[in-house]
């Protein structure tokens, strides 16, 4: 009967004189039942299913489960989802193509054809994450930075020139084009779907899976999309569906509306506190309710945006009237925007006032109650009240520094010619930045209207404070130029520096030498403002201990404060020539204002940007390479090297090994993010990925950051859990990626003791607090891991993608029983780990643990295995979900 439902549920609709044919849900609810309380969000899941029932990898009892879940809210069952494309950023995708490449070499080894590693499904790759801000201030700043990107970046462009002829179905956005998530929200995103399948063209729902955790921004589009690590989204363009458990959904009703004064950033920081509070980790979240008629897409995309950081899988906004007017307004055809709108409206997937869906559970949010906020000073849920910033300043410095009465206060450093004092509490950087806000014309206008108030007022920004603006796309700059905005920003230092993710990432390139010299000088606490979406430790620059999140009006005001113990509410920002003192409420600029200057936003803009997105530079368009099958790999390149995860591999697996006395190489607290587990910023020199990169000629200022080396597994394997900020509670009192040897107790850094144990022949093991891997979708914080010789990760909870990370790469994810963690059991490290019957896994079973301490106690803790679906179980078993997919392949 499968087939038949799915070919019994075809219907045709017509948009704008276009016939299409599309997969109807009325239609299968007239056999499975009533839809009409699911969620939105899971309906693109269900037509998805219904798409793809083929009585094997989807199964009738797939969309039963969906169908049935309006009775519960929840439904324990897995599917498999088929994304209808994969986005990807460069330095996630570098890796991904270079795995892609490796995979190449082991099907011709094995036997196979190397044409079948190939994508099935479109791929875009949007080259954002390399420029950095190494000029700032002036005018010469966007073409000096653009310059020094391609001339460090110049040999992974040319092995992503190879892969756009290699590779069939895959785009290259060149540099200096915009964020991913930014051109994918004003260009790349089509919201439904069509393609010619033999006589008919077949309508969908745009769906996709992208390689950087912030993917899901494009649900403020009404398109289901989320993040995943690089792995899985190999595995996905490679054919393999992405294999998930139907998800609890958790409804986030809007009603009211924003008072005058509030923005976006203080929106989205207030919702990601309401939602990491309410516990959305592995599920949707859908917002519904009133409210969301008066919010701008820009707005929703926002708070879609950060789904990652208040924990869930998607934030999700459905298709109405704000989505076609947006549609309309960013260059979309009107086809497309018409058949946008017939097709939501026949699958039931249109918004419409008085919508009250079936969820798992609920929050609600009166807009008018929102207020104005910071999020800091190192998690972007601990969002603050702007009247509390200088209290919640103060308390971090003292709880996490032990700041004293007598510590300096200050330190001189002279700039130009003139000496400044730098304070404790001062803010060396302020950067306009990140796809969150820079995709939002109402606070980039804001913060245009704010730099000319502040000028009109003769304030300048303080002298230390290092300033940026780096949109999302070229979009951004046309209509800030066009509100005659842009003369206002360069004044105060918020010239163009590039267009991608800059400081947003920890791109936020070097402070001048004497601001860094004062820093270390008198060890001050200093602070960063930007408008991004991350603020984790040692995240935005090494020597700022501090970063806060705002609105980009709130980055411009705190770099004419220049403090964070300046409080905005009360505190004057500066004085103007007579001396009058010029608070934030002077110079903060209207709604109407707002909204006249938003008008300068105009089609034509994105239709001339778009235009030739994907042609690059004259300097992109120079770099030519030949078409070949297989890559020519250097073996003396630091930047591309042939991985070693297939280089042993067989054509059939071997069973999976137990773990027998496991040495523990690290224990990590609460809250260790992927950054902590493979940082993305500045390689020290003294460090093992720099002192390998030094050995091989490389001069320090060529090192460039570890996000550019991924493609480079001896860089990545020896940058593993060497964050500057990480703490091993192995090792206590101690900053950084060290640990201690057993039994000889020598500390050394991770690396070191991971090769130690290697030659020792010894098994690694890690035991972590909550929310372990949380933060970006970054597969090398799971294949670093993996390629130190860890089995095994044993952790209180895990975020969703770096769990899925783990699986991927082979290492098997475990949590502790409620009640039951590092610090109930004693661990100091000198401890042994067992793991057995790992031959006869089968998902979510309790698994024991024998710990075996240093005086010959033994205690066995009974964990649960999170392999949750049986797919997963698969990847595990063959060593990694890519190992899997070339199985599949002989």
């Amino acid at each position: 009967m499968s087939l038949d439902l799915r070919k019994t549920s075809m219907d045709k609709l017509v948009a704008l004189n276009h016939e299409y044919h599309y997969y109807s849900l009325p239609q299968l609810a007239a056999v499975l039942g009533d839809i009409d309380r699911l969620p939105k969000s899971l309906k693109v899941l269900l037509e998805n299913l219904l798409r793809h029932l083929d009585g094997e990898q989807v199964h009738e009892e797939d969309l039963k489960a969906i169908v049935a879940w309006q009775q519960t809210g929840h439904a324990d069952r897995e599917i498999a989802y088929r994304p209808a494309r994969v986005l990807m950023q460069d330095f996630t995708g570098v890796p991904a193509v270079v795995d892609l490449a490796a995979m190449r070499e082991a099907v011709a080894r094995l036997g196979g054809d190397v044409a079948q590693v190939n994508p099935l499904s479109p791929v875009d790759l949007v080259i954002d994450h390399s420029v950095t801000v190494d000029e700032f201030g002036d005018k010469a700043a966007f073409g000096e930075n653009v310059r020094l990107e391609m001339e460090r970046n110049h040999e992974r462009y040319i092995f992503l020139r190879w892969g756009q002829k290699a590779f069939s179905r895959f785009r290259v956005v060149p540099p200096g084009t915009g964020i991913c998530h930014q051109v994918n929200l004003e260009y790349l995103g089509q919201t439904v779907w069509h393609e010619q399948q033999g006589d008919k063209r077949v309508a969908y729902p745009d769906t996709l899976v992208g390689t950087d955790s912030h993917t899901t921004m494009i649900n403020g589009l009404g398109i289901l999309g989320w993040g995943v690590g690089g792995i899985e989204a190999e595995a996905a363009m490679l054919g393999q569906p992405v294999s998930m458990l139907i998800p609890d959904v958790v409804g986030f009703k809007m009603t009211g509306k924003m008072r005058e004064g509030i923005t976006a950033t203080d929106l989205v920081l207030t919702v990601t506190q309401m939602l990491r509070k309410h516990g959305v980790v592995g599920k949707f979240v859908e917002f519904y309710g009133d409210g969301l008629a008066d919010l701008p897409l820009a707005d929703r995309a926002t708070i879609a945006n950060m789904s990652p950081e208040f924990g869930a899988t998607c934030g999700f906004f459905p298709v109405d009237d704000v989505t076609l007017g947006y549609m309309r307004l960013s260059g979309r055809s009107d086809e497309q925007i018409a058949l946008v709108e017939t097709y939501c409206k026949a699958q039931g997937l249109w918004r419409n006032p008085g919508d009250e869906p079936m969820f798992t559970s609920q929050l609600s949010l009166d807009l008018s109650t929102v207020e104005a906020s910071l999020a800091g000073p190192k998690r972007p849920q601990d969002r603050v009240a702007l009247s509390k910033v200088p209290l919640a300043f103060k308390a971090f410095e003292e709880l996490e520094f032990n700041s004293q009465k007598d510590k300096v206060a200050q330190v001189s450093f002279t700039l130009g010619g003139k000496t400044h004092e730098l304070a404790q509490g001062a803010v060396v950087i302020a950067a306009i930045t990140s796809c969150t806000n820079t995709s939002n014309p109402s606070v980039l206008m804001a913060a245009g209207l704010l730099a000319k108030k502040a000028a009109e007022k003769g304030l300048k920004t303080k002298p230390w404070v290092k300033t940026s603006l780096a949109p999302g796309s070229k979009v951004v700059t046309e209509y800030l130029n066009s509100a005659g905005l842009t003369p206002y920003l360069d004044n105060l230092g918020f010239n163009l520096v590039g267009y991608g993710c800059t400081t947003c990432i920890g791109n936020s390139g070097p402070l001048p030498e004497p601001i860094e010299k004062a820093i270390k000088a008198g060890d001050l606490t200093v602070g960063a403002v930007l408008s991004g979406n991350r603020n984790f430790e040692g995240r935005i620059h090494p020597l700022v201990k501090t970063n806060w999140l705002a609105s980009p009006p709130l980055v411009v005001a705190y770099a004419l404060a220049g403090n964070m113990n300046v409080n905005l509410t009360q505190d004057p920002l500066g004085h103007d020539p007579e001396g009058n003192p010029v608070y934030l409420k002077d110079i903060w600029p209207s709604g109407l204002e707002i909204a006249k200057a938003v008008e300068e936003v105009k089609t034509e803009m994105f239709r001339k940007e778009y235009a030739a997105v994907f042609d690059g530079d004259k300097d992109w368009q120079a770099i030519q390479v030949e078409s070949t099958p297989t890559y020519d790999w250097q073996n003396d390149s630091t930047y591309i090297r042939l991985p070693p995860f297939f280089s042993e591999m067989k054509a059939l697996p071997e069973p999976v090994q137990d773990i027998h006395h496991a040495r523990i190489l690290a224990i990590l607290a609460d809250s260790v993010t992927t950054d902590h587990i493979s940082p993305a910023g500045n390689i020290k020199l003294d460090s093992p990925a720099g002192r390998y990169l030094r050995d091989r000629g490389v001069e320090i200022s060529e090192f460039n950051s570890y996000g550019s080396r991924r493609g480079n597994h001896e860089v990545m394997m020896r940058g593993t859990f060497a964050n500057i900020r990480i703490r091993n509670e192995m090792v206590p009192g101690i900053e950084g990626g060290m640990t201690r040897h057993i039994p000889s107790q020598n500390k050394m850094a991770i690396y070191d003791a991971a090769m130690r144990y290697q030659q020792e022949n010894v098994p690694l093991a890690v035991i972590a607090g909550k929310e372990y891997g949380s933060g970006s979708s970054r597969d090398w914080a799971a294949k670093g891991p993996r390629l130190l010789g860890v089995r095994v990760v044993i952790a209180e909870s895990f975020e969703r993608i770096h769990r899925s990370n783990l699986i991927g790469m082979g290492i098997l994810p475990l949590e502790f029983p409620q009640e039951v963690n590092r610090k109930t059991l004693g661990l100091t490290g000198e401890e042994s780990i067992s793991v057995s019957g790992l031959q006869s896994l089968s998902p979510g079973q309790t698994v024991p643990v024998t710990i075996t301490y240093a005086d010959g106690r033994q205690q066995i803790v009974n964990t649960h295995c999170r392999i949750d679906t049986g797919n997963e179980l698969a990847y595990f078993e063959n060593g990694g979900i890519l190992h899997y997919v070339i199985r599949k392949m002989l």
